[in-house]
């Protein structure tokens, strides 16, 4: 349905060469979209086919991502310094590398049995399940919490204790998170190692 679209930019501009530039873009736009919605089905039958590998891949990363933590101390300096400007995509970002909302995939697809689940969890899947609407909702709320515990906490260092308080008061967290990923790995490792037997 972009033909018309092709043949007026090459109209506009009395040159084939914009309605062969209109046409490049209309199938960049098309593949896009289309790739969009195919690709995450086509990841679905790579998981499926290498999950072994993959799991034991994935957990040798996590405790080596853990030894490097324990190693390189420092923090990255550039993560204080987002602009402005560049902080929803550093957010996006963020969030996405995180994977917190991985883990309710699982429950909305369905591929957990009920009777493995705990009570919030199947509480979690019925309203995931009920529609999109309560997916977006449940999302929504989930931002509201978040930046509203983290806009106080900014507020008040900001407004009345200062960087000082935060500098005196901060521990860092990265051994503990460190220790944790290594721990988290081996453990994964294992179980993976003891279902191949």
């Amino acid at each position: 349905m972009g033909w018309p679209l092709a043949v007026s930019a090459g109209l506009m501009d009395k040159s084939p060469r914009a309605l062969f530039r209109a046409l490049w873009a209309l199938a960049a736009g098309h593949l896009l979209a289309t790739l969009l919605v195919l690709l995450p089905f086509a990841f679905l039958l790579v998981l499926a086919e290498w999950q072994r590998s993959i799991q034991l891949g994935a957990s040798l990363l996590v405790i080596g991502f853990g030894v490097y933590r324990l190693i390189e101390r420092r923090h990255p300096r550039t993560l204080a310094r987002i602009p402005p400007t560049q902080l929803a995509l550093w957010s996006f970002a963020v969030a996405i590398a995180h994977g917190a909302a991985l883990m309710l995939v699982p429950i909305y697809l369905g591929l957990c049995q009920a009777f493995e689940l705990d009570a919030g969890h199947q509480a979690a899947g019925a309203l995931m399940k009920a529609n999109l609407g309560m997916v977006v909702l449940v999302s929504l709320v989930h931002v509201v919490a978040m930046v509203g515990a983290g806009g106080c906490l900014a507020w008040l260092v900001y407004r009345y204790l200062g960087l000082r308080f935060v500098a005196r008061s901060w521990f860092n967290l990265d051994a503990i998170w460190a220790t944790s990923l290594i721990l988290v790995g081996v453990v994964a490792l294992a179980f993976n190692l003891a279902s191949w037997r």
